[in-house]
Formats: C-alpha cells, structure tokens, sequence
C-alpha cells in the first residue's frame, strides 16, 4: 500500500487490493503496517484516530473477510487507548468469520535517526506493547510482529520455540533502512526459525513526507524469496505456501533445539 492521511482512502485501498487478492485464489492475506493511516507530523493524527470499537478500519476490513471467507492479518493499525494519551501500533488477525482471533501492539519503538531528513520518535506517539503473540489458525500458529521488531531476532526465536509455522512482519521500512537491510533482515528471520514469513510492506512518497521502501515479500523457512513486489508500487503478491517445508528446514538445520546456554567470561 502507500497510505495517506485519511482514513476513507486507505479503507478504500486496502480493500481494492484485499479483494483483488482473494479473487485470485488467496485464502490467508495480510496489509501492511498502519493501513488505517500514516502520519508522522505532530499533532495531526491525533483527532482521526479511534478506540478499537470505534475504529472504521478494522470494522470494514473485518466485514471484507467476513464477505469474501478469508483469514485477514491487519498489519497495523493507530488505536485509541483508554488509559494512555500515546497510541497503540496495533495488528489485527481476523478469521473468515470477521471476528478477532488475535491482536498484537508493537513491542520495539522506531526511535532512531536513520539520515533521511527525519526524525523517528514512535515512543512519544505510541505505547509498546509487553507480550509475544502466537495465535492458531487453519494455517498453522502464526507470529505477529511489526516492523523495526524485525531487528530483535530474539522475539523471533521465542515465537519458534513455541511452535509458530509463518510470522508475519508488517511494515512501513524508510527507504534509507529498505535500501540497505530490508531482505537481509526478513531472510534472516526466516531462516533462523525455520518459519515462513509474511512481509507486507508500504512504499513510496506519503502525503505526510516520508517515503517507504516497498518491496514486499513472502520468504520460505529455507529463505527462499517466493513473491516480491516489484518496487514501491500499490499491488499485491502471492504465493502457494507447503507448510510441511517448516518441518523439513527444522529437521535440516535444528538450530532451535542446538542452542545452548552461554556465560560471559571476563578477565
């Protein structure tokens, strides 16, 4: 996607592509990163931005899913919070029924200066959340995470270790830090838990100044690229997922089970 700072077009967006997806075949299908919208300037997301009841985003799409029988990963969404005046980053598994089968907050904040004009301070916007999510679905269980989580390869592991097939890494990745680690991050993460990863991502020029990397991808637990889209462009990729390839990476490599304990020794 490349979401703009309105609500309506991005619902708009997101479901052109849902359906365009679903209409060739897609059974599990996943938006990126704050599909409701992106919007980094101070002060001006604030009045559009909803309690999870309230949020018109996920109803639609919820209600997409329901419609067209598909299982629906919402990469992200800027939710209202009841007790905190910062945001939650929050991702959305919905069934084919339309109902929440798991949400997952953002636990690692994008607070970096990465050299591309802007400065990324997601703490003072927004409220990390405390705890790993692993949710079963006719798939397998699936991992949630977003974004920068991609650099903390032990969230990673720990979702593995407690038996998720495909980890999904919605994102919106500037195009300084795609440029330079997007592939190598999203690779690695798929093989070191011998998982199937989903990355959704958004991409190009945003009405709010930022420009996203794109490049969307769906990497086998071998770290095979199986789909990725073609730059920064709207649009969908798809692939035909084997989920008995996570058993037989993990029977090829069984780093999950070699690991061993490690001291530190000083002198």
């Amino acid at each position: 996607m490349r979401a703009t700072t309105e609500f309506q077009p991005n619902i708009a967006a997101a479901s052109e592509l849902i359906r365009a997806a679903a209409d060739q075949g897609a059974q599990f299908i996943a938006t990126p990163e704050m599909t409701n919208l992106l919007d980094i300037r101070p002060g001006q997301a604030r009045s559009k931005i909803a309690a999870e009841a309230d949020d018109a985003c996920l109803g639609a799409l919820s209600g997409l899913a329901a419609e067209l029988n598909v299982t629906l990963l919402i990469g992200s969404l800027a939710i209202a919070l009841p007790d905190d005046e910062r945001f939650a980053n929050r991702s959305y598994l919905i069934s084919p029924n339309g109902q929440i089968l798991a949400r997952y907050d953002k636990i690692h904040m994008f607070d970096v200066e990465v050299g591309d004009g802007q400065s990324y301070r997601e703490s003072k916007a927004y409220r990390a959340g405390q705890d790993a999510v692993l949710a079963s679905t006719p798939f397998g269980l699936v991992g949630l995470t977003i974004c920068y989580d991609v650099r903390f390869p032990h969230l990673y592991r720990t979702l593995a270790q407690a038996g998720a097939d495909l980890i999904t890494i919605p994102a919106a990745f500037t195009r300084v830090t795609g440029e330079a680690h997007w592939h190598v991050l999203i690779r690695a993460r798929a093989i070191e838990t011998g998982c199937f990863v989903l990355a959704p991502a958004q991409g190009g020029p945003h009405e709010d100044g930022r420009e996203t990397y794109g490049h969307s991808m769906i990497v086998s637990p071998w770290g095979e690229v199986l789909a990725e889209a073609d730059g920064d462009e709207p649009g969908i990729v798809l692939a035909d997922l084997d989920l008995t390839q996570t058993t037989k990476a993990r029977a090829r490599i069984p780093a999950l089970t070699n690991e061993q304990p490690i001291t530190i020794k000083t002198d």
